[in-house]
């Protein structure tokens, strides 16, 4: 790289990681939540929620005692209050004062997990450790698109609990001289991926259960540029209280990724 591509490669880094800690950070985010709790047909009562929660084939409902609200689309809600059935993945954020009550369905079982700013973990965030960004580990790679996505279950950060996805197809690159193989689901954006992984890296400098990775949309010949710079912690880095899921078993990689974020301090 020339010393003005070298600059702007690290520019645009310091924007992505700067971004991601803001992310981390909101006084809303995954280091904010304070308790994960699983919903069924017995209403019950958590100590950082207004309410009594419960779920059944209409899905997840909240009785508010008198002197309790919720915030729900802008609207007051007291009393009894249905959300009616949650889809797999999909997440609504009631507010409760400050904090923010996440009912979700994760795996398919209904949760609540109340976020609230003054979580110390949350307070105490100042960061988290990475690699310095390396045009080496910079790959240009080429997507192939399955026959039809391919349903694939995963582990999770909770024992017992699997995800399912649909991965779209698969990414091919090389690194080092070396051919690698990735299994790749949708990205967060329409016509991006996402990809799981694990490497040499993990549980040594890198957190132990996974990293993921976002990758652009391929271009019209399927090639993706595949930048490990930008490998990311998903929150159970950070709190026991997420329901990540792990990287399917083709994508524990041989080599060592020495790129993007480190074990959180948090962790360490």
């Amino acid at each position: 790289m020339t010393a003005v591509h070298t600059t702007t490669f690290r520019q645009d880094w310091d924007s992505w990681y700067a971004e991601h800690q803001r992310v981390l950070g909101d006084p809303h985010g995954f280091l904010a939540i304070t308790s994960l709790n699983w919903l069924d047909e017995n209403p019950q009562r958590f100590d950082d929620a207004p309410g009594e929660w419960s779920t059944g084939p209409e899905g997840v409902v909240v009785d508010l005692a008198p002197g309790e609200e919720l915030v729900v689309g802008g609207n007051t809600v007291t009393g009894r209050h249905s959300f009616g059935v949650i889809p797999e993945r999909g997440s609504l954020y009631p507010e409760a004062g400050d904090a923010v009550i996440e009912v979700a369905k994760r795996g398919g079982h209904d949760i609540i997990r109340p976020r609230h700013p003054e979580n110390p973990l949350r307070v105490a965030f100042e960061g988290t450790p990475a690699y310095d960004p390396d045009p080496r580990w910079v790959a240009t790679g080429r997507y192939t698109a399955f026959d039809e996505p391919r349903p694939t279950t995963v582990g999770a950060a909770v024992e017992g609990l699997q995800h399912v996805y649909d991965a779209p197809g698969e990414l091919r690159f090389t690194l080092d001289g070396n051919e690698y193989t990735l299994t790749a689901f949708n990205g967060y954006r329409p016509g991006t991926l996402s990809v799981l992984f694990t490497d040499a890296t993990s549980g040594v400098t890198t957190y132990a259960a996974n990293r993921s990775l976002q990758v652009d949309a391929p271009d019209e010949d399927g090639t993706v540029t595949i930048d490990f710079n930008r490998a990311a912690n998903l929150p159970c880095a950070y709190t026991d209280l997420a329901t990540c899921p792990l990287p399917p078993a083709e994508n524990r990689l041989p080599i060592a990724i020495e790129a993007g974020e480190k074990i959180p301090t948090e962790r360490g």
